[in-house]
């Protein structure tokens, strides 16, 4: 799913999607990984292509995803001198008191749902692949 131009709430797949982290983040791309619970493998991730803005802890739980605020939207667009195609907002359990907001401002946003494992397995299936830190033993 390609959500490209989007300044509204993005829409999550079914699923329980409660537990989050930051699977991958270089300079082209921001990839956010959900299930619920990361423990041996995800099946959701936000894969946010060339972030130019990124607000958000490296683990969270529950996001309640919205549309950005206009105050939002303007404090990118000066940082950035242009508005950016994909301004994603949401409030998330960080393990505080109180919910934080996160701001994350990108050229391109997929929404990928598959299987992807945490850790090495021998037998794993033509549709699972493995996150980045998952290497065969011995490697």
């Amino acid at each position: 799913m390609d959500a490209e131009g989007t300044h509204t709430a993005i829409q999550l797949p079914e699923g329980s999607w409660w537990d989050w982290d930051v699977v991958a983040w270089d300079g082209g791309q921001l990839r956010l990984a959900a299930d619920h619970d990361l423990t041996y493998h995800h099946g959701l991730e936000l894969v946010f292509g060339d972030p130019v803005f990124v607000s958000c802890p490296t683990g969270f739980h529950d996001p309640v995803f919205r549309s950005p605020s206009p105050a939002e939207l303007l404090k990118v667009t000066r940082q950035l001198g242009e508005k950016p195609p994909v301004v994603v907002a949401f409030e998330a359990d960080a393990g505080g008191q109180e919910p934080v907001s996160c701001l994350i401002a990108a050229e391109r946003l997929d929404i990928v749902q598959e299987l992807v494992l945490r850790y090495w397995r021998e037998d794993a299936g033509p549709d699972q692949r493995f996150a980045p830190w998952v290497t065969p033993p011995g490697q």
